[in-house]
């Protein structure tokens, strides 16, 4: 009789080859963030390419339109996914292809599916070494953040004062459920991306007058206003929770 053949998996993993295989994801990030500017990807993601080309651009989508939506979707997935810059530019070019309710909801599919993509990448490489790096102060961290996850990630989401980048990593370092990291995220990011959307769907007005468009217009009290809204809506468990516990106290 032969032996039983034994499984190698990651459990049985010696503690070196682990380290190992979770420096793997953040390779593949890199590599792919450094390969975007080596490749002049960066040169293309401007609004002088988008201004030039729009005719063809316009024309090429009109005749594939389902594998235009598509690649924008995948566009929007690897330039979230690998942090890339650009992202805001994604958002306004779909908004001039498509239009912004259409735009919208492609742009919350692609970025949805991209913070995904590095949520996991971050809970595998990068969990256990910040826990052991930082200790009993993250832990205290992660405890309150996963109490009332869901209204955190919606406030993160909701209101444009952090990086997108580093909203998609905190949670996977706190501990944040995947489920409650999707609701948050996908619901979260609609107000900013319906915006940006309908600034890029008026995108044609504003090369023809030989502007560029104002981005700043997510600042302004008319648009930023309801999202606080929004926001502080979101907190309202939150406080009803703490307000609960020291009346019961």
């Amino acid at each position: 009789m032969t032996a039983p053949i034994r499984m190698n998996t990651i459990e049985n993993t010696p503690p070196s080859k682990k380290k190992k295989l979770h420096i793997i994801p953040l390779l593949i990030i890199a590599s792919g963030f450094v390969a975007f500017f080596v490749f002049g990807g960066a040169d293309y993601l401007s609004f002088d390419t988008l201004r030039d080309n729009r005719q063809a651009i316009l024309g090429w989508t009109q005749e594939h339109y389902i594998l235009a939506i598509l690649g924008f979707i995948l566009a929007y997935h690897v330039a979230v996914m690998f942090s890339l810059p650009g992202a805001v530019w994604l958002s306004l070019s779909g908004g001039f292809l498509f239009g912004t309710v259409e735009a919208t909801v492609y742009i919350v599919l692609g970025a949805t599916a991209g913070a995904i993509g590095i949520f996991l990448l971050a809970r595998y490489a990068l969990y256990d070494f910040f826990h052991a790096k930082v200790g009993k102060s993250l832990n205290r961290m992660e405890k309150g953040f996963q109490e009332d996850a869901l209204s955190y990630m919606l406030v993160l989401r909701l209101v444009p004062l952090f990086p997108f980048w580093l909203v998609n990593l905190v949670p996977a370092l706190l501990g944040v459920k995947l489920r409650t990291y999707i609701i948050g995220t996908f619901f979260g990011i609609i107000p900013g991306a319906f915006v940006y959307a309908s600034v890029g769907s008026g995108l044609g007005a504003v090369f023809d007058a030989g502007k560029t468009p104002d981005l700043s217009i997510i600042f302004s009290p008319q648009i930023l206003t309801p999202i606080i809204g929004l926001a502080a809506l979101a907190m309202v468990p939150v406080i009803y929770k703490k307000i609960k516990n020291r009346r019961a106290q």
